[in-house]
């Protein structure tokens, strides 16, 4: 029995509402699936046109799956996006965490493909840790990924350790010392461009809940290697924020040319922290659909307002 990712009940009941919450606020029909993988059970939530072109959504770690889903809805306009609850991750999936020097994440995803009936290629679209799944799956089951697009990409580069710690490791540390309103928004700062837009409200809201009541997985996807992903020949196209302090642009679109055999798209999301703003995340979603739809096109890199 694995052990719970909650460190109370109580704590677990909150997050489940905060689910709960998040799936109403979706503002689309959705259909609430449960597979079978050799980690556990896992949610998966499939959403937009019945019988439009698949595509798999991995959301971010420590975080819920429809709330992240909220910032690329208009891709379930042309397709039905099939968005697995992580396992080991807040949600409705096991709490079995993968170690993130095995491919434990890359074996679930495999599973939760063929439970859904994706047995052929299909694309895969993550954000920061899930993007970081997207990866290992690429390196693992290259035969099982079309192509991928990955949003402030964990598993390409990280930024500076002391940077992190200060930024995002001492808010974080005060405010689970002693919530307060303040404190949280100083904690969310660094992760989110425009913590105070209603849009991005739940979210803040929701890593309150987490930094109070999550034990917290900072064993994040491995970095990887260019041998690891000489076998994915599908197009690659990756979004990076310029202020990540995380993953920030600097780093990861350089390694990504070097690791990618085939990135079609190499993106600056300018003046963004870890979640773009809501003007980029609405570019990102144009650029992704024009991606999942067109054809292979390589770029030497763009820059965004």
């Amino acid at each position: 029995m694995p052990k719970s990712v909650y460190k109370t009940p109580e704590g677990e009941a909150e997050i489940r509402a905060l689910y709960a919450e998040a799936l109403a606020e979706l503002g689309l029909p959705y259909e609430s699936l449960r597979v079978g993988t050799r980690l556990g059970d896992t949610h998966v939530l499939a959403l937009g046109p019945e019988y439009g072109p698949p595509a798999v959504f991995l959301p971010g770690g420590n975080a819920l799956n429809p709330t992240c889903l909220t910032w690329f809805l208009p891709l379930a306009e042309r397709h039905r996006i099939y968005a697995p609850d992580i396992v080991g991750q807040p949600g409705l999936s096991a709490q079995t965490r993968p170690s993130s020097k095995g491919n434990g994440h890359a074996f679930w995803m495999e599973d939760v493909l063929d439970e859904v009936g994706l047995h052929g290629p299909v694309p895969l679209v993550g954000i920061s840790y899930g993007a970081g799944i997207g990866i290992r799956t690429m390196g693992l089951a290259p035969e099982r990924v079309s192509r991928t697009a990955l949003v402030s990409p964990a598993g390409i580069a990280t930024g500076p350790f002391l940077r992190i710690l200060l930024e995002i490791g001492v808010p974080t540390l005060l405010y689970r010392l002693r919530p307060t309103e303040e404190r949280l928004i100083r904690a969310a700062m660094p992760l989110f461009t425009e913590p105070e837009d209603p849009a991005f409200t739940p979210a803040v809201r929701q890593l309150g809940v987490a930094l109070r009541h999550l034990r917290l997985d900072a064993d994040l996807p491995r970095t990887a290697t260019e041998e690891e992903l000489r076998g994915f020949r599908g197009p690659v196209a990756v979004f990076a924020s310029e202020d990540d302090a995380f993953f920030p642009a600097r780093e990861v679109l350089p390694r990504a040319r070097e690791i990618f055999p085939n990135l079609a798209l190499a993106e600056i999301l300018e003046g963004c922290r870890h979640v773009p703003s809501k003007e980029a995340l609405a570019l990102v979603n144009e650029r992704i659909l024009a991606f999942l739809a067109g054809p292979d096109e390589t770029s030497s890199g763009e820059t965004w307002p």
